[in-house]
């Protein structure tokens, strides 16, 4: 149980080393595109900018929050079902 344990913390260890070194190389070669080409950085950045003002966001998260709190109502119903039938299940044996 320890083995696995240790093993666990040491892929998640190793996972988020990963991403890190991911993350810098990612960011530097950003850097790097931007220093050799600012016009271009510049306009993909205004053009970013403008899709992003044009998209209805908020709407967005509302409704996928109105959608996740009708949907929560028949998980729960399902998950007490389902522990109500394994409950049953173990009195039987």
């Amino acid at each position: 149980m320890d083995e696995q344990l240790a093993q666990t913390e040491d892929i998640a260890q190793r996972g988020l080393r990963y991403t890190r070194e991911q993350f810098e190389q990612i960011l530097e070669q950003t850097e790097d595109y931007v220093r050799e080409n600012p016009t271009r950085a510049l306009a993909y950045a205004a053009v970013a900018g403008l899709v992003f003002d044009r998209l209805p966001v908020c709407r967005i998260l509302t409704g996928l929050a109105r959608l996740s709190l009708i949907a929560i109502k028949p998980a729960v119903l399902i998950y007490g079902a389902t522990k109500l039938y394994q409950a049953a299940q173990q009195e039987e044996a």
